[in-house]
């Protein structure tokens, strides 16, 4: 049997967790939250409280074959913590979510070749990019919808939306978790992708039709002078994974 230990079950690691349990895999999956342990073992998930910041030894979540990381946390402390202990785990792939929010906003399209900011985020990706104990391959995922997560939500009524001529960079819960899949399943390591749908429409278009849909008022706009933005390329993952993504056009969202 396959084993997987998924760091983060939330929004994303939940149905990533689901989505490898009907494939034969054994899932371990962890939360920082002890209400929750209850809820993931009811989904057959060997569940673990795990906070990186306090691993002190070798933890049996990480005695495993692949370890996805699915955690918000930015501290560069516990994630050095963390890839010590991954070190003298049994693990030898690693699969780290990012974010392409490492961009900075060129007014261009970035790949995955473009310089990223001085952030946390990259300077965990380094570690993990530089380490030689194990193989990672990272994905900056572009904005996350899908599930209760839609952009209609995301600005309050009476919130001024900011850049509307800019574009929309967003990927489906769904591609997140397919792609997951084809990166294991195709052996792809060692590497770092970007994964975005490819429509990028403008904000003010893709905003309004969000609010209206959700019964929401008319969205307000920010009048910015400058205008700031950049559009993911995920060309690089379409071409290696031969990935065709589920939802790539964004409007599609507003018909169901």
């Amino acid at each position: 049997m396959k084993n997987i230990s998924i760091l983060g079950c939330g929004w994303l690691g939940i149905p990533l967790a689901i989505s490898f349990l009907e494939e034969g895999y054994a899932v371990k999956g962890s939360t920082t939250s002890e209400e929750k342990l209850v809820e993931l073992e009811g989904m057959e998930i060997e569940a673990y409280h795990v906070d990186i910041c306090e691993f002190e030894e070798h933890d049996a979540f990480l005695n495993t074959d692949i370890l996805v990381i699915a955690i918000t946390s930015k501290d560069i402390d516990g994630f050095e913590n963390l890839i010590q202990q991954i070190e003298e785990s049994s693990i030898q792939k690693v699969i780290f979510i990012s974010s392409t929010s490492v961009y900075p906003n060129l007014n261009a399209v970035v790949t995955e070749d473009t310089k990223t900011k001085d952030t946390p985020l990259a300077v965990i990706e380094e570690l993990f990019r530089e380490n030689n104990c194990f193989e990672t391959t990272i994905i900056r995922f572009a904005g996350l919808f899908g599930g209760e997560r839609h952009p209609g939500n995301w600005f309050s009524d009476g919130r001024k939306i900011p850049q509307p001529k800019g574009y929309v960079n967003l990927i489906h819960q769904e591609d997140c978790i397919e792609i997951i899949h084809e990166i294991i399943d195709q052996n792809c390591w060692d590497t770092t992708f970007n994964a975005c749908a490819d429509h990028h429409p403008i904000r003010s278009d893709f905003y309004t039709l969000a609010k209206l849909r959700k019964d929401f008022t008319t969205p307000e706009f920010e009048e910015n002078e400058v205008l700031t933005y950049k559009i993911v390329s995920s060309e690089k993952l379409q071409e290696i994974l031969g990935y065709t993504f589920i939802h790539n056009d964004l409007f599609s969202m507003f018909t169901y």
